[in-house]
């Protein structure tokens, strides 16, 4: 533990620059917003809860490069930690209760931890998430207890970067710290996010962005056996491209499309279901092909089309990844274009055909395939879970500025982000 007035008289050495820099990059050659917001942390942390003794927390965000909508189908993915992240300063306590005070809420967020049983009321709530994490890491054989804790988090909510996710993982890991010696692997810090999303927060979600977020770096995850998938981090320098990595967010509401998320596994799993397979990951095109038409009369079209883009999807995949293993960038480019093809023409993630009025995501990604289409130059894609949120945006470094001032006119200021590769996933600040 660490005494809150030293830290903030480390915050202005250089050693602090030194100690982030490998979170946040470039962001580190200006370094006061990023004092800035610890200097907040601490303080609210202080004027909270009036404790002393404190350790920091950093989880980041993360983004999909390929494999939209397969982890929950036993697939491939590959996706990456960003720059943006959850950040928490915390301590033990002795009463029992989890309490947490986050940035932008009034309220703290309280979970007993003598009653961890999930609590319907709770479904959709970060109440859920904390409860749900701290069950699981108790029921895992893993010791649990109280603490404070002030978190912030820049991971926009609604961005397609993973902001419960990050939550989730940065609780795992302040228990895992406080209570555990960090003797929880990362991989399995991951697996208990999941399940408190899966169970107790309401939402089907896979395991990539978990994953992620909790390891770092480039990673490529193949969930063939998703209690126990293999994670390969692959070395990559995205400056040396030239290129930059953009997600513009289209400011579409995520509200009531929990139903449109749930039907894509499950239609996937109807037409595994059919060939008496449990995921699509245990089928094939050809198996489909010759089924044609009995799936489509007594499954319908868009679950076939649907699981022709989880077996296409999964060869992109390998593909996207032998273009980084190899330095081939324009062919990973070309994977990047043929991803949000599929994604928009076969899984059908990019807007609610409930809501015709709202196609924020359609819309960006014409204007930005007409752009990149006039330099001839970058690719573009479908960002995450779809239907409301973001695209991703590969660009060369120089149209950055320019694309950036056509996204914001159109999706309102900020609404385009520029990110960059966090090669730290989950972590206690060491200071």
């Amino acid at each position: 533990m660490k005494n809150i007035n030293e830290l903030k008289e480390y915050l202005k050495k250089d050693d602090f620059r030194k100690t982030v820099e490998p979170l946040y990059g470039s962001e580190c050659n200006s370094m006061d917003h990023i004092i800035e917001r610890f200097e907040m942390l601490l303080s609210r942390f202080k004027e909270k809860f009036n404790g002393t003794e404190v350790e920091l927390f950093s989880t980041p965000g993360r983004t999909e490069i390929c494999g939209n909508h397969t982890d929950h189908n036993h697939g491939k993915v590959l996706a990456a930690s960003v720059n943006l992240d959850s950040v928490a300063c915390a301590e033990k306590n002795e009463n029992g209760f989890i309490t947490i005070y986050s940035s932008g809420f009034k309220d703290a967020f309280i979970v007993n931890i003598s009653e961890l049983q999930p609590k319907q009321e709770e479904a959709g709530k970060t109440e859920a998430l904390i409860r749900g994490v701290t069950a699981r890491i108790k029921e895992l054989g893993f010791k649990v207890g109280g603490f404070n804790a002030y978190i912030d988090s820049n991971v926009l909510i609604g961005s397609g970067l993973s902001s419960s996710a990050s939550i989730e993982v940065l609780i795992g890991t302040i228990l895992n710290h406080l209570y555990n010696d960090e003797k929880i692997g990362k991989v399995y810090l991951a697996q208990i996010a999941q399940f408190a999303e899966n169970k107790y927060f309401g939402k089907p979600c896979g395991l990539m962005d978990q994953i992620a977020c909790s390891v770092g770096g480039i990673v490529a995850i193949d969930f063939e056996d998703p209690n126990s998938p293999k994670v390969e981090q692959i070395e990559f320098d995205f400056k040396s491209t030239g290129y930059s990595l953009i997600v513009v967010n289209t400011g579409e509401s995520h509200a009531d499309l929990t139903d449109e998320y749930a039907a894509i596994p499950a239609e996937m799993k109807k037409i595994a279901q059919f060939f008496s397979k449990e995921v699509c990951r245990e089928i094939e095109v050809i198996q489909i092909i010759e089924n044609i038409s009995i799936l489509r009369e007594t499954i319908g079209d868009r679950a076939v089309m649907r699981a022709l883009h989880f077996i296409w999807e999964n060869d992109r995949v390998d593909f996207q990844l032998e273009a980084l293993k190899q330095n081939q960038f324009d062919q990973f480019l070309k994977h990047v274009r043929a991803s949000g093809n599929s994604s928009f023409k076969y899984l059908q993630n990019c807007f609610d055909c409930k809501n015709i009025k709202e196609q924020g995501i359609s819309l960006a990604l014409a204007l930005t395939e007409d752009y990149l289409f006039r330099i001839g130059e970058g690719s573009c894609r479908v960002h995450g879970g779809g239907f409301a949120g973001t695209i991703q945006v590969f660009l060369p470094d120089e149209r950055v500025d320019d694309y950036l001032k056509m996204v914001n006119k159109i999706f309102g200021v900020n609404s385009g982000l520029r990110l960059s590769i966090r090669n730290v996933g989950t972590t206690k600040i060491s200071i």
